[in-house]
């Protein structure tokens, strides 16, 4: 496959940042969260409420510099051996050749979402979408955040191909989890998307995780009012 680094896009948004809550933007009219926080929502929503609401700040875990390094060498080795190209171009010419990118930017303003696709495989009769992850279980919240990424990919592009979601090992090549975007997923994500919207303008309640393991290596718990009630 031919690899395209992404570099630039057509289309421009107006984008603000929001008043109290750190990370949520304002893009076209709307709150946008980044999708990566879907992953965090299906740990604990009320870590979201500490670190976002509140402004609550944490030294980063040793697995998460881990991840990061990894990450950054891969971007590194990828742009080395890579053409430039616009989203849109890099698109269009998959429909004949086939590509792939790494650090793919998309967003949704319908949908209130965007983030950075680790990478994605855009081939003449269907579209993969991969995000790396630690380890090899497919947790609910990882699903769902890729599964978020496809469906910005897909209103961005109104692509009609065959989109697919998958989990990758990190530094590796093996998918250990991969599905098709279907209508029925589409629906279910948006449904946990307009959950995620109504954390952040108050409609909903952030529900802290009723698992005490998660609680006890939590970043926040210090800080968390429900640590010590579980």
């Amino acid at each position: 496959m031919q690899q395209k680094n992404i570099t630039g896009y057509e289309t421009e948004h107006e984008i603000k940042q929001h008043p109290s809550i750190k990370g949520l933007q304002i893009i076209d009219g709307k709150n946008n969260f980044p999708i990566s926080w879907l992953n965090q929502q299906g740990y604990c929503e009320y870590q979201l409420y500490l670190e976002y609401m509140k402004g609550i700040e944490t030294a980063p875990t040793p697995e998460m510099t881990h991840g990061s390094e990894i990450h950054n060498q891969l971007e590194d080795i990828f742009k080395k051996d890579s053409t430039p190209s616009t989203f849109e171009d890099a698109v269009e010419a998959s429909k004949e050749t086939a590509s792939m990118s790494r650090e793919c930017f998309v967003v949704a303003p319908e949908f209130g979402i965007r983030g950075y696709i680790d990478e994605i495989w855009m081939k003449p009769d269907e579209i993969v979408i991969i995000d790396d992850k630690p380890g090899r279980t497919p947790y609910q919240s990882t699903m769902n955040q890729v599964r978020a990424y496809s469906l910005a990919f897909k209103s961005m592009t109104n692509d009609k191909r065959k989109i697919k979601s998958a989990l990758r090992e990190r530094g590796t090549s093996n998918l250990f989890w991969i599905e098709v975007f279907t209508p029925e997923i589409e629906k279910e994500i948006k449904f946990t998307i307009n959950r995620m919207h109504g954390l952040f303008d108050g409609s909903k309640p952030f529900i802290p995780t009723k698992n005490p393991n998660k609680c006890n290596s939590c970043r926040y718990k210090r800080y968390c009012e429900h640590y010590k009630k579980i």
